[in-house]
C-alpha cells in the first residue's frame, strides 16, 4: 500500500505534528502580496497532466523557464520557477538535475534564500525517459550527503522530474548500477519513485499512521525580502471518505507549522460542495463576508487550484463563491471559466 511505502521512511520522528490552531475572521480580509504566474482560462492545450512542471522542450537558444525543487530558509522543499536557455540536445530533465547541484554552475541563478539540494559535485552521466520512467545514472558524488538530507534528495528528485511531460516515476542508478536504496540512510528504491513519497511530511496530530492518508496542500510562504511563494506539504491524516473534502478542509484549518507557513483561506470559509466530472473539479465556497464583484485573493484561488488538482489528478478547477463563478482576483485574472493547473509557480527573484 502507497501509505507503508511512505511509512517505512518517513521519518516520522521529525514530522510537524502541531495542534492546529484557527485564526481568522474572513477570506476577504486577507491581504496578500508576491506574484506568480497568474491561472489563464482556456489553457488546457498547454497542460500535460496535473503537474506543475514544464512544458514542452523550447528549441535551441529559446529563453524559457524551468522549474526545480529547491530548499528554502526554514528547510522546506518548494518549486522554484528559473529562467534559462537550452544547449544543443539539452533535455529538460538533465538539466533541471544539474541546476539542483549544490555549488554548480547553475548556483548563481538560484534565489537568495533558495538551495540545492543535490550534492556538491554530482553530476548526470547519463539521463532517459522510457514507458514514462526517468531513469538517472548519477556519479559517485551523488553518495555524499548526510542520513537528515536523504530525504529532501529523493523528494526533491521525484517532485521536479514528475512535474515534466511524460514523466511519472524515477529510477536512480549510481556509476551504471541500480540502487535498491539510498546509499545513505536506506530510503527504499526497490520501486520506481512516484510523487506517493510526499514532499514536507508533516501528520495531523493524533493520527494513526497505519491507518492514515497522505493529502498534498499548498500553503504560502516569504523570502528575506518579503516575496511570496508556495510550498506544497503533505500531511498525513484519518482515513476520509471523499479525499477532496479532505484537501479542502485540511487546507482551510492551515499549516500545522505556523511560524514558517501562512494560511492561504481562513478558518471561518466553508465548502458547499465539491464535484468531480471528467477532468474539472468544481468547488463551491461559501463566505458571508464576499460580496459578488469584490476581487478575490489570487493567494487563496491559486492554492485551491493547485491543492485539489494535485488530490484528484484533475487538470482544471472551476470556483464558486458563495454560488457564484464570476470571478476576478486582486490581479484582474478571472476564473469565471475552469482555470487549468499553471505551468510554473514562484518566479522569484534572483
Amino acid at each position: 500500500m502507497v501509505q507503508t511505502r511512505w511509512i517505512r521512511r518517513a521519518a516520522i520522528g521529525g514530522l510537524l505534528v502541531m495542534p492546529l490552531v484557527m485564526t481568522g475572521c474572513g477570506l476577504f480580509s486577507k491581504k496578500t502580496n508576491g506574484e506568480i504566474d497568474p491561472p489563464r482560462t482556456n489553457e488546457t492545450s498547454n497542460v500535460d497532466g496535473t503537474n506543475t512542471g514544464q512544458a514542452q522542450q523550447p528549441g535551441q537558444g529559446d529563453a524559457t523557464q524551468m522549474t526545480v525543487y529547491l530548499k528554502d530558509r526554514n528547510g522546506y522543499l518548494a518549486p522554484v520557477a528559473l529562467q534559462t536557455t537550452f544547449g544543443k540536445n539539452e533535455q529538460p530533465g538533465q538539466k533541471a538535475l544539474e541546476m539542483m547541484v549544490d555549488g554548480g554552475s547553475y548556483a548563481s541563478q538560484l534565489p537568495e534564500d533558495f538551495k540545492a539540494v543535490l550534492p556538491q559535485g554530482t553530476q548526470v552521466k547519463s539521463f532517459k525517459v522510457e514507458n514514462k520512467l526517468a531513469i538517472v545514472d548519477f556519479s559517485e558524488a551523488f553518495n555524499s550527503y548526510t542520513n537528515t538530507e536523504e530525504r529532501s534528495i529523493v523528494e526533491a528528485i521525484t517532485w521536479t522530474l514528475t512535474a515534466m511531460p511524460g514523466i511519472e516515476g524515477v529510477e536512480l542508478l549510481s556509476e551504471g548500477e541500480k540502487l535498491q536504496e539510498m546509499p545513505v540512510d536506506g530510503f527504499p528504491l526497490d520501486e520506481p519513485l512516484t510523487r506517493a513519497v510526499g514532499i514536507n511530511l508533516e501528520a495531523a496530530d493524533g493520527v494513526n499512521y497505519a491507518n492514515s492518508t497522505p493529502v498534498t496542500l499548498y500553503f504560502s510562504s516569504q523570502t528575506s525580502h518579503d516575496e511570496q511563494y508556495y510550498v506544497p506539504v503533505t500531511r498525513l491524516i484519518a482515513r476520509p471518505e471523499k479525499l477532496a473534502d479532505a484537501a479542502m478542509e485540511q487546507l482551510i484549518s492551515g499549516p500545522l507549522n505556523k511560524k514558517e507557513l501562512t494560511s492561504v483561506i481562513t478558518n471561518d470559509v466553508k465548502v458547499n460542495s465539491i464535484v468531480q466530472k471528467d477532468d474539472t473539479v468544481t468547488v463551491d465556497l461559501q463566505d458571508p463576508a464576499y460580496e459578488e464583484g469584490q476581487a478575490a485573493p489570487e493567494e487563496m484561488l491559486q492554492a485551491v487550484v493547485l491543492s485539489l488538482t494535485e488530490n484528484t489528478k484533475a487538470s482544471k478547477v472551476q470556483i464558486l463563491l458563495n454560488g457564484e463563478s464570476n470571478i476576478i482576483d486582486d490581479k484582474n485574472n478571472s476564473y469565471t471559466e475552469p482555470v487549468t493547473r499553471p505551468h510554473h509557480v514562484n518566479a522569484i527573484k534572483s
